[in-house]
């Protein structure tokens, strides 16, 4: 006996399970989200904030903790972007925290960063006549870059319109001649490159001369020191024998008188014995005979 089969009850059950699978998913998921509680935040940024949306994720050190709940212009700030975000409890917000607005790849959707917080740090309040606690805000990578790549431009045009007025047609044509210049004189030392060679080979042997002439130094100025030391014994030698001599000279300069008289002794013994030896050479006989008495005076 065959079994008759109802397909469109069986599809419409299959649809409606499948329904109510995919809606207790959607509950439970939603249900997980909507346990959490969130703490409400201010942050007023100066820039631009095209690319964040309301939803937006909000990260602390990369994790995401919340999201942006209201994206406003701020009354009482000027040129001022007033962002309500929404940012999980236990989640420590402190006074030294930072929110930054960081675009992700180039996409250009915007999220709200948040850095910082040191232990030290208290706990973000909200002030006296706000309702909300306000996290300090830092200027975008994208903003830091403009505010210094716009100067820089500025300069480099500034340099560039100083650069064409430099190179006018005078100093273009002098340029021209420098590099003719430095042209030629690269053929020069082209065409000299051996010489050159030669010459440096001789400053290198002039080098090496100079490194042993430094090594042999030391040795050199030590046997100065030796020859130093030997001049100022001889000179302290010759102090001594100058005073020696100094002393024999004043001993002789005491003799003197002395070997004057014993000069004038010898002369006198000299010349009488000259005499004597005139008498004897004209009278031989005075050796024997001896000098004869002389002549008797008158009225002897």
């Amino acid at each position: 006996m065959e079994t008759k089969v109802n397909y469109a009850i069986v599809g419409f059950f299959v649809l409606v399970f499948g329904m109510a699978l995919i809606a207790v998913i959607i509950w439970l998921g939603a249900g997980a989200a909507y346990r959490k509680s969130y703490n409400d935040y201010l942050v007023y940024m100066s820039e631009s904030v095209a690319g964040l949306n309301v939803n937006a994720p909000v990260r602390f050190r990369g994790v995401s903790v919340g999201k942006v709940k209201e994206i406003s212009l701020a009354a009482d700030r000027q040129e001022s972007v007033r962002l309500l975000l929404q940012i999980e409890k236990g989640i420590p917000i402190r006074e030294d925290t930072v929110a930054t607005l960081r675009s992700q790849g180039l996409t250009g959707i915007a999220t709200i960063e948040l850095s910082g917080g040191s232990p030290d740090s208290p706990l973000l309040k909200a002030e006296d006549g706000e309702r909300y606690p306000v996290i300090k805000s830092s200027p975008s990578l994208i903003s830091r870059l403009d505010t210094s790549i716009t100067p820089l431009l500025a300069n480099l045009n500034k340099s560039v319109e100083s650069l064409n007025d430099t190179l006018n047609s005078k100093n273009r044509a002098d340029l021209s001649k420098i590099l003719d210049n430095i042209a030629r004189l690269s053929e020069t030392l082209a065409k000299r490159s051996s010489e050159i060679d030669s010459s440096l080979d001789h400053a290198s042997k002039m080098a090496a001369f100079g490194e042993k002439a430094a090594a042999s130094l030391p040795q050199l100025i030590a046997r100065m020191q030796k020859a130093a030391d030997e001049i100022d014994s001889m000179a302290a030698d010759a102090g001594k024998t100058s005073r020696a001599a100094r002393k024999t000279i004043d001993n002789v300069d005491q003799a003197v008188p002395e070997f004057k008289a014993l000069i004038a002794e010898l002369r006198g013994a000299s010349a009488s014995i000259r005499r004597v030896g005139d008498e004897i050479e004209r009278n031989p006989a005075l050796l024997v005979y001896g000098r004869s008495p002389p002549p008797p005076g008158p009225g002897e």
